[in-house]
């Protein structure tokens, strides 16, 4: 069993919001991240993918998906599941808090990209 306490917990800000790593491998994880996600209102993260699925449960506010050309709209309470490999664009017009989990070491890219990178959050 693996204890994570409170102020082992990492921070990521980035100009679309502020990614919380609840639990990941450096942390003494090993097949799965767990991370909290906020972001103000009006704000769209960028165009990318990931290729490992991904499940977001928002617990405040609300937020909409560009899943491969399709808008879905989760609000506190609901739970979006993305597949691997979707182009998605996230976005919120009042602001959110979401927790997401996904496997651990998941590469994410932008399309036409030549690398796809392991988020800090998810490491």
């Amino acid at each position: 069993m693996t204890l994570i306490q409170h102020t082992e917990t990492r921070r990521t800000e980035t100009p679309g919001g502020v990614m919380t790593t609840l639990a990941s491998p450096t942390q003494g994880g090993t097949a799965l991240a767990l991370w909290r996600v906020e972001v103000p209102a009006d704000k769209s993260g960028p165009v990318h993918l990931i290729d490992t699925e991904q499940i977001w449960t928002v617990i405040a506010g609300s937020l909409t998906v560009d899943l491969d050309g399709t808008k879905i709209t989760a609000a506190e309470g609901d739970t979006v599941i993305l597949p691997a490999n979707a182009l998605r664009q996230v976005h919120t017009e009042h602001g959110f808090t979401a927790i997401v989990t996904a496997q651990a070491g998941a590469k994410a890219g932008v399309p036409g990209g030549d690398t796809m990178v392991v988020p800090p959050w998810i490491a």
